[in-house]
């Protein structure tokens, strides 16, 4: 809808995200989205005529709950539309500000309840089995078939990549963009940038680093990039030596699912949500596994708590024999 792409206040809102608050180019396309959809349930726009002008300050409170609750007619999860309330609240507290408007029409709405869910985590031995995944099956492969020094890299970094995740908590964009100066060997520790921008160091355990010591034992022949070229290139990268994507990251955890015999509809995330509910459950202090997690909310960080209550409970039905 080039009438909202090309409005000026919605350029101004969309290089404010990407300059100030550093937001990502897919949170930007999300916030153009719901804002395109709010114009296209509000206004009564003829075709695409990119001439007219949006009136951003006739929208009124009703419009804005009337907008929402369409939205959950349609079978919207509640998630779903949480997320373009606080879209649309956030661009009109920008024009707010901006002077644009007068009064936000989304600032007194509420999200619609959603029902608690817990996230799945894997158990310590599932963790395991599919961390040995890649050398099980390189050792598999050897036993069938020559294994070249390309194979031999990839198991080695995807390796990696499985003891890193798992190791710091990290997001998977966070591991993916990790450059040479941000992994110290030395001291253990790995320099995760989060969402946002912020910065955090995430410590190392001891396989996590023997894996990334291997990997670049492991890296391709032929290299000819000087030591200043390393620091400044990605941790991991794919074989054409290119940066790896997040996309190619989740193919390959598939892949280990199903090879360790785990279901196949974990994500890569998986293994943050094993690291908070394994770290708590050892004695893990919440403040730690928040800094640890980057979670700006100790909240967000408070449901692994409910994880470990709901193993714990678990564990009790089925060993105490009066449960």
């Amino acid at each position: 809808m080039a009438v909202v792409a090309e409005d000026a206040c919605v350029c101004h809102f969309l290089k404010y995200l990407e300059h100030e608050r550093n937001a990502s180019p897919h949170t930007i396309s999300n916030y153009l989205l719901d804002i395109k959809q709010f114009v296209g349930f509000a206004w009564d726009f003829e075709g695409d005529d990119g001439h007219q002008k949006i009136r951003w300050g006739d929208a009124d409170t009703f419009a804005a709950r009337r907008f929402l609750v369409e939205f959950q007619k349609t079978g919207m999860q509640p998630a779903t539309t949480g997320r373009k309330l606080s879209s649309l609240r956030s661009f009109y507290r920008f024009l707010e500000r901006e002077e644009y408007i007068e009064v936000n029409p989304f600032g007194g709405l509420r999200a619609p309840k959603r029902p608690r869910k817990l996230p799945e985590i894997l158990s310590v031995k599932e963790v395991t089995r599919l961390l040995e995944a890649p050398a099980d099956m390189l050792k598999q492969d050897k036993g069938r078939m020559d294994v070249d020094a390309v194979r031999e890299y990839s198991v080695a970094r995807d390796t990696a990549i499985l003891e890193v995740l798992y190791s710091t908590g990290a997001r998977v964009s966070e591991v993916v963009g990790l450059e040479g100066q941000d992994v110290d060997l030395l001291s253990s520790v790995v320099k995760v940038k989060g969402k946002g921008m912020k910065e955090r160091l995430c410590p190392l355990g001891g396989p996590a680093s023997r894996a990334l010591r291997n990997l670049q034992e492991k890296a391709l022949a032929g290299s000819s990039d000087s030591e200043a070229k390393k620091r400044g290139r990605r941790v991991f990268l794919n074989l054409r030596m290119g940066p790896l994507t997040t996309r190619s990251v989740e193919r390959m955890f598939k892949k280990y699912l199903s090879f360790a015999g785990l279901s196949a509809g974990f994500s890569p995330h998986v293994l943050r949500h094993s690291f908070a509910t394994h770290m708590l459950d050892a004695g893990a202090d919440l403040r730690t596994v928040q800094e640890l997690l980057g979670h700006s909310s100790m909240s967000t960080t408070q449901i692994y708590t409910h994880i470990s209550v709901e193993r714990l409970k678990k564990v009790y039905e089925e060993a105490h024999p009066r449960a």
